[in-house]
């Protein structure tokens, strides 16, 4: 019985030759076998996922394999041999993708693997997310071991030529009516082996260090901003390239700030006579205290804004703007030469504020 391509790479008969390509790169990581050494069924699924990728790859053996030509059962008459070192598709050649998948130029320098991105956290008080500045982060990152350099070999040794390669990195064995190619099952696709590991990494190339680097916080940062260090993640395996270290800023909240997305606010406590006769009030700033109007006959939740006096914007164009809302303050209790005030002042103050809202209800009846 024919195996089903598309199942074994886990696409739709629709597919886009895209997705195929997208869900062949994906597999052949997974089960590749340098990261399987000991898994025979990985073995087994890469080389499936190979054959499968080497037919639904090209548009015209999908074509007859859709309509059930000479695939059938990888046999039968009218069947070809495949051989994945001189056959091309749509995305080059199976030695083209294994070279993308695990690296350029063969041998030695086959199999690529770029770091991993890390990410650690900063603590900032909200003057210096507002100002900026500079902090010192440590990170716990696997980095080229010191002994032998990243080589993996014992100090005064080196990694010699795979034997059963000879340094191509991918071996081909015949399966059916297919010959297929897939990643050296001694090296890995390296196209080295190591005879004589490195004490300290034994083998790996790599060992668990600490790294500390100085970063710079730039003004304006919010809570939850990530700062991209390109390059301080971890190191690439055979010469892949390195990840990058993304700072993520934890902003402590301010007493009288808050942050309004690129502006800030604060609220204002008013007296019931600032608010109806209008005052000049000091308020506190990014950088002090200022002087500013209120008009007569402020309302509570009245907004001022004060225009690029905000913090910096991180896009690098300007300052946000600062933000004053009044909120009027009404006392709980009165003395008697208050009480006495505030009864002159209903006294003449004339009207009722609400007249216009009882004339509307009683025009509805």
């Amino acid at each position: 019985m024919a195996e089903d391509f598309y199942k074994t790479l886990g696409v739709a008969k629709n597919a886009s030759q895209d997705e195929i390509k997208k869900a062949y790169r994906k597999l052949a990581r997974e089960y590749h076998p340098d990261r399987n050494p000991n898994d025979k069924n990985a073995e087994e699924r890469f080389k499936q996922i190979q054959e499968a990728n080497s037919v639904l790859s090209d548009p015209e053996k999908r074509k007859q394999y859709d309509s059930g030509g000479m695939f059938g059962g990888f046999g039968g008459e009218g069947g070809f041999r495949f051989d994945p070192s001189s056959f091309r598709s749509g995305f080059g050649s199976v030695g083209d993708i294994l070279s993308d998948l695990f690296g350029r130029g063969g041998g030695p320098a086959m199999h690529r693997e770029s770091g991993r991105d890390l990410e650690t956290e900063v603590r900032l008080s909200f003057d210096d997310a507002i100002k900026g500045t500079q902090v010192s982060v440590t990170v716990p990152v696997e980095a080229e071991c010191p002994t032998c350099h990243g080589s993996g070999a014992k100090p005064g040794t080196s990694p010699t030529t795979c034997p059963q390669c000879q340094g191509r990195g991918i071996e081909t064995e015949g399966q059916g009516m297919f010959s297929i190619s897939q990643p050296c099952s001694r090296c890995g696709g390296r196209g080295t082996v190591i005879d004589d590991p490195c004490p300290t990494c034994g083998g790996r190339g790599l060992t668990a260090q600490t790294k500390r680097y100085r970063v710079k916080i730039p003004a304006g940062v919010r809570e939850g901003s990530r700062i991209r260090l390109a390059g301080k993640g971890e190191p690439g395996l055979g010469g892949g390239q390195a990840g990058d270290l993304y700072v993520v800023t934890r902003v402590a909240p301010s007493p009288v700030f808050k942050r309004k997305g690129d502006n800030v606010e604060v609220e204002v406590p008013i007296s019931i006579v600032e608010a109806m006769r209008g005052a000049t009030i000091e308020v506190p700033t990014l950088d002090g205290t200022k002087q500013i109007r209120i008009p007569a006959g402020t309302k509570d939740g009245s907004l001022q804004r004060l225009r690029g006096e905000g913090p910096p914007k991180l896009s690098g164009s300007g300052n946000g703007d600062l933000h004053y809302r009044f909120r009027i303050e009404i006392p709980k209790s009165l003395n008697d030469e208050q009480r006495e005030a505030v009864e002159k002042l209903g006294e003449v103050m004339n009207g009722n504020p609400r007249a216009d809202l009882l004339a509307s209800a009683r025009a509805r009846s």
